[in-house]
């Protein structure tokens, strides 16, 4: 999920910013880039999940209270910056602001939650897990 999140968000940002120059950035066209980038993103994800649940079977499903607790952990922290940025969406709307920041305000939010959530996990993993 890490690479995928990065990856799809860098190919949405080249899509986005590589618009005229003589067009302002609230004016991209960004909507369809932004359901491709989604989609794909999404399709990506579960290809990469069966590749590899293929790849080693009989692990695919062998989960410990350790493993469950620091997929809890991750998602924890990855669902927080959701609601931030609902909240940054929301005031940005009560702002008046173009639908355009509104909503790249709302994507970057999803995308740093997959982020900062997939870290976490990868980081516990690698470096032990110590709950608050």
């Amino acid at each position: 999920m890490l690479v995928v999140a990065v990856v799809s968000y860098a190919a949405y940002l080249w899509v986005v910013l590589g618009r005229p120059a003589a067009v302002p950035l609230t004016q991209a066209p960004y909507v369809e880039a932004l359901l491709w980038t989604v989609g794909l993103s999404v399709a990506v994800s579960v290809a990469a999940h069966v590749v590899i649940a293929a790849a080693a079977p009989r692990e695919a499903n062998a989960k410990d209270q350790r493993d469950r607790e620091i997929h809890r952990f991750g998602e924890y922290v990855g669902q927080s910056l959701v609601v931030v940025g609902a909240v940054g969406g929301l005031l940005l709307a009560m702002a008046e602001a173009a639908p355009f920041w509104i909503a790249n305000a709302i994507f970057l939010a999803f995308v740093l939650s997959s982020v900062v959530g997939s870290a976490v996990k990868v980081i516990s993993y690698r470096f032990g897990f110590h709950p608050w």
